[in-house]
């Protein structure tokens, strides 16, 4: 018999196992970690007992993986459904289910209807055509980009008036914050969050680190932020990028490429074999322009497929 429960952080290399497989049928490889997984499952304002399901087989396999999370204050709901590859039926149970879940977090958030955004790897075909099948529709598209390390990586100079601060200082985290929300509040699937459940869902996540994160002020002022963590260490060997914001009243100066070149100087004498990153291809700021000028190359594509539910 069939069997549909709600997930518990228990429940994390079960999880794994199952996007593992998921994964490896598209890529040929897993593309998270156990921690990816128990991260996602600890974060706050994910609810497990209404915002996740998990369905288990016959002989008590878990063949599939449903949730759906508010990211911030808007009407935006991210959303995924994992089948385990060879299984059928499964996404047409599950996709109900997350569905309605969504319309409910948004009307809850005081919003008339939700904005549901679903990621979709290039390659997997099959689930491109099943979000096609729900009224999901293109509507961006990531890029992960990479840089490899053949020679050791000079840390470039802060000019005069620009000063780097250290993530482990709470006021600087707080700053940061602040350049996170300003410097993304026009791109795209952005959901604005206060700086107490932004630091939370970085906490939730073993593969954080504060040293990571540098704030860099012009005459005091703070103007742009990188933030990096161990997200890609284990698996790739690499540094991860997960942030870079510049506030749009200081683009222009060159700030995005001296924090790029800072973070992956910092990787490379952390001894990681290159840095990664992820991008809207779409972005409103010529980002990707900026990291290929910096040698970094497109390793991995995925579409953001949205709905109105």
């Amino acid at each position: 018999m069939h069997q549909l429960s709600r997930p518990r952080l228990a429940d994390a290399p079960a999880i794994h196992e199952l996007s593992a497989a998921c994964d490896t049928a598209v890529l040929g490889h897993p593309d998270l970690t156990l921690d990816d997984i128990a991260g996602e499952l600890a974060e706050p304002g994910f609810d497990l007992d209404r915002d996740s399901w998990l369905w288990h087989g016959p002989d008590g396999r878990l063949d599939g993986w449903a949730w759906a999370r508010r990211p911030g204050d808007g009407e935006i709901v991210d959303v995924d459904v994992l089948v385990r590859p060879g299984v059928t039926g499964l996404a047409q149970r599950l996709w109900p289910l997350v569905l309605e879940r969504a319309g409910r977090l948004a009307h809850d958030g005081g919003h008339a209807a939700a904005v549901v955004d679903v990621v979709v790897l290039r390659a997997d075909h099959v689930k491109r055509e099943t979000v096609r099948a729900y009224g999901f529709a293109p509507a961006t598209s990531f890029h992960r980009m990479r840089v490899d390390f053949d020679r050791p990586v000079q840390a470039p100079e802060p000019p005069p008036g620009v000063t780097f601060h250290d993530g482990r200082d709470e006021r600087v985290r707080r700053e940061a914050h602040r350049v996170h929300q300003e410097g993304f509040a026009d791109h795209f699937g952005h959901a604005r969050v206060g700086y107490d459940l932004w630091y939370e869902r970085r906490q939730a996540h073993a593969t954080t680190d504060w040293g990571q994160l540098v704030l860099a002020r012009i005459d005091g002022r703070p103007a742009a932020m990188v933030l990096g963590n161990d997200q890609f260490a284990a698996d790739e060997g690499c540094g991860y990028v997960a942030t870079l914001a510049v506030l749009p009243e200081f683009r222009g100066r060159g700030l995005g490429r001296l924090l790029l070149r800072t973070a992956i100087a910092a990787d490379c004498a952390r001894g990681r074999k290159g840095t990664i990153l992820h991008v809207d291809a779409n972005n409103t700021t010529p980002a990707l322009g900026l990291y290929e000028s910096e040698g970094m190359r497109a390793v991995l594509v995925a579409d953001v497929w949205r709905s109105t539910v």
